[in-house]
């Protein structure tokens, strides 16, 4: 008896579930890149440490491992390396995830996780902190603050003005971000051009060197639950990217969605800003290159977005300390490195932007 060819219902239900596993595929083979790279950066430094050993040691603290290693190799990697590397990947995670969500509420591919003005409110924060303090914790404290309170003057203001539209926000963004731009620069001229103005221009340009545990205790509860609830709402951010119309068709409160959203990126980018500095391009390169692997449907990604950030920026740290003898800022690579790909990415004309 021979068979019926296919109706076009089950060719393109066929066709679905073919997209559908090519997906999950992708997605695991990117879950073991970041993986991967764990692994290889504990074991990138001077003290000479295998992605074996590192393994074994970390087991080590959870069950009885016969020792291999010596005493220095385990504590720089558990009180050193560690805590950076983690630290890290949570912070590149955090700032691709806040850019993606932002490119889909603005419908704007050229937004970043910075566009309301949260880095140049924290790097005004920080600059403040090293001026009157010098202490860790005053310092990422005050750029957390600051970092919250910029895009909040920025959210009022859009408020104030035409309703509170999305491209008012955008603006009213630039204008709070030149504005602590500005203070920042009143800072470094008054501060002691010896002792705190390095402190503040090192800060400023992003750097990892000084991370420790209590950074990633502080920054991973916000950063992961923020991250957490973006993933839950990826659906939700895929119909606002449609437009402002048909999320109101599908029962959307968009304006008290927008809210949510910017609260959310605003708390996981000042959290990754504290304890990391100023480090450009993340937020804006990422998402494009995950619309490149899985295209611009956000229930896909931003879980890649997230998962990219946190490859990409984890890879960028290690170049940062192995480069040269002496560390470089995250903050000038990811811009040596983000410029001329982001526009390759601009060259690609079959890249979907929504």
């Amino acid at each position: 008896m021979k068979k019926l060819p296919h109706t076009n219902e089950e060719t393109f239900t066929n066709h679905i579930e073919h997209i559908k596993k090519s997906q999950k595929k992708q997605l695991l083979i990117l879950c073991l890149i970041p993986a991967a790279l764990f692994f290889v950066s504990l074991s990138l430094g001077r003290y000479d440490i295998s992605p074996c050993t590192a393994a074994m040691i970390m087991i080590s603290q959870i069950c009885s491992l016969p020792v291999t290693w010596t005493d220095v190799q385990e504590t720089v990697l558990l009180q050193i390396r560690l805590p950076r590397v983690i630290a890290v990947m949570l912070v590149g995670a955090g700032l691709a995830a806040s850019g993606s969500a932002f490119q889909g509420l603005f419908r704007n591919p050229l937004v970043s996780s910075d566009i309301l003005g949260v880095a140049a409110g924290a790097g005004f924060g920080a600059a403040l902190g090293i001026l009157i303090s010098g202490d860790p914790i005053i310092i990422q404290l005050l750029a957390f603050v600051w970092g919250v309170i910029a895009v909040g003057i920025a959210y009022g203001l859009s408020r104030v003005y035409k309703g509170g539209s999305s491209l008012i926000l955008v603006l009213a963004g630039i204008i709070v971000g030149s504005f602590f731009s500005a203070m920042i620069s009143l800072v470094k001229y008054v501060a002691d051009p010896y002792q705190k103005l390095p402190a503040i221009v090192f800060w400023l340009m992003g750097s990892m060197s000084s991370t420790n545990w209590k950074d990633v205790y502080a920054v991973s509860i916000p950063i992961i639950s923020g991250l957490i609830i973006l993933i839950l709402l990826r659906w939700r951010i895929t119909i606002l990217a449609s437009g402002e119309e048909e999320a109101h068709s599908l029962g959307i409160n968009t304006t008290r969605m927008a809210q949510i959203i910017i609260i959310i990126c605003t708390v996981i980018t000042a959290s990754g800003v504290c304890i990391s500095g100023i480090i450009g391009w993340v937020g804006l390169v990422i998402p494009h290159l995950g619309r490149m692997i899985v295209g611009p449907d956000y229930r896909h990604l931003l879980p890649v977005s997230v998962i990219l950030g946190a490859s990409y920026l984890v890879v960028i740290d290690d170049l940062a300390r192995t480069l040269t003898t002496q560390e470089i800022p995250l903050g000038i690579l990811t811009s040596v490195i983000g410029v001329p790909f982001f526009a390759y990415l601009l060259s690609r004309k079959k890249v979907g932007w929504a």
